[in-house]
């Protein structure tokens, strides 16, 4: 039997008991606001018997360990969704930024495309608006082809709309770089975190060959580490026999154990075209996260639309000097060139036309001061299909570009709108686990104050028992 001794020390332990319940709840109330931490529980365990005449009796309870309410299925979801849902939303934010650079965007309001309008896209100081300009100043010189006045706007929309080209061929080539450099600011920050996570496998490892149970906050931290790298790129973390979690990317390790297998380096792949390798120069292939996302708009939607920026102002720079080219100025002057440049970035007025406009050489026969051929020719450049341009007007072509860029952001917006949902709804599950209930703390707190109090009374009443068989002996 315990006697009264044996008795006392078995309220002695659910005191302890008791009051580490209580200190495992004050943890959790203290960490109600950690979206990283997983709630707590202290584990009890009967005991051992003691053999008595009467049979084996009970000695109470004893604390065997505290372990966390983890779902390691959802935490691998949440590391697979939040790379996805980082891959879409880098790409919303620099597809946005592209059509901010353009000034126009697609109007769904407008309906389809027009012959050879600018319906369907939207925005006052656009590229569209710049082509139109343009054309309308053709066609006013044909009016009045000796006006020196309409010649002047003439070469004043020239200037504009070449500016222009100027301006959206340096906003996408700087958007460009501006990715270059995000990507090694991310592969600096991958390799950050998978040092800090070998750094915490190692405290990990060693913490739970020294203790009895698991080191529950170092694995909150390490599963924080693991969704932020997933963020990054598309990661597999596979947890060892000795606790330790390895990261690998399609196959190549990332994280072993205790150590960096293979820090990440960002290369130039060939004109420019950054990519991801590991330190020992294999490519890295990603599919999810924010450097998949970086690099698939580097090299899709943004690349289309500067080739066809450049594409669209070859083909004009071409068109309008054949036409000019065969023209007569004031003078009698023919053969000079209208626009100078090959690209989106080059293109500019002949500076001797910006400086006389009386060089524009609207006539088709020289001396003709009234003639106003090659004037119309250059304004009906404006609903001419251009074969260099697959047979589309200017309009129509860029068009399509805006449409393009717009198409894309549109599937990204839709795809971070579904991620977002099914993020919210793993967070939701991953909560009714592992997070911390205000509710279900207070009850537990309650608990344990009970049964603390109850242990006491055990111990006062023992101790009042002693009492009694000391005093029998006086």
């Amino acid at each position: 039997m315990l006697g009264l001794f044996g008795t006392l020390d078995m309220g002695a332990r659910s005191l302890q008991n008791q009051l580490t319940g209580i200190e495992v709840t004050g943890h959790n109330l203290a960490n109600v606001n950690n979206p990283a931490y997983a709630r707590q529980r202290v584990r009890f365990q009967t005991n051992t018997t003691i053999p008595t005449p009467l049979g084996p009796q009970g000695t109470g309870a004893q604390v065997v360990a505290i372990t966390q309410l983890r779902n390691a299925l959802l935490d691998r979801q949440l590391i697979n969704e939040a790379g996805l849902s980082a891959y879409w939303q880098t790409q919303q934010q620099l597809l946005e930024q592209a059509e901010t650079s353009l000034g126009q965007q697609l109007d769904r309001q407008a309906g389809s495309v027009s012959a050879a309008g600018t319906s369907g896209i939207s925005g006052q100081m656009g590229l569209a608006e710049n082509l139109s300009d343009l054309f309308n100043a053709f066609q006013s010189v044909a009016a009045q082809p000796a006006s020196l006045e309409e010649r002047q706007v003439l070469v004043q929309k020239a200037q504009a709309l070449a500016e222009q080209f100027n301006r959206l061929a340096g906003r996408l080539t700087g958007l460009q770089s501006t990715i270059q450099q995000q990507l090694q600011d991310e592969a600096a920050a991958v390799n950050r975190l998978t040092a800090e996570i070998a750094a915490l496998n190692h405290q990990i490892a060693r913490t739970e060959l020294s203790a009895k149970g698991p080191a529950n906050d170092l694995r909150d931290l390490r599963q924080e580490k693991l969704e932020e790298l997933g963020k990054y790129l598309n990661l597999e973390a596979v947890e060892d026999e000795t606790g330790q979690v390895n990261v690998s990317v399609n196959g190549v390790m990332l994280v072993d154990g205790q150590q960096v297998a293979l820090p990440l380096e960002i290369y130039d792949a060939g004109q420019g075209q950054w990519q991801v390798r590991t330190s020992d120069g294999q490519p890295l292939p990603l599919s999810s996260g924010s450097l998949a996302g970086l690099i698939e708009t580097r090299d899709g939607p943004l690349a289309d639309a500067l080739t066809r920026l450049n594409q669209l102002a070859g083909a004009l720079i071409a068109a309008v000097n054949t036409a000019h080219g065969a023209g007569f100025d004031l003078e009698g002057n023919t053969g000079l060139d209208f626009f100078e440049g090959t690209d989106a970035a080059t293109i500019r007025l002949n500076e001797v036309l910006a400086q006389n406009p009386s060089r524009f050489q609207a006539a088709g026969v020289a001396g003709a001061l009234g003639d106003n051929q090659t004037a119309l020719a250059l304004a009906r450049l404006a609903v001419t299909a251009q074969p260099a341009l697959g047979h589309q007007t200017f309009q129509q072509f860029y068009h399509q570009t805006v449409t393009n860029l717009g198409e894309a952001l549109a599937q990204a917006n839709r795809q971070v709108k579904n991620q977002e949902a099914v993020e919210q709804m793993l967070r939701r599950q991953r909560d009714a686990v592992s997070g911390v209930s205000l509710d279900e703390e207070m009850t537990e707190m309650v608990k344990f104050q009970k049964a603390f109090q109850a242990s006491a009374r055990l111990v006062s009443t023992v101790d009042e028992l002693l009492e009694t068989v000391i005093s029998m002996k006086r």
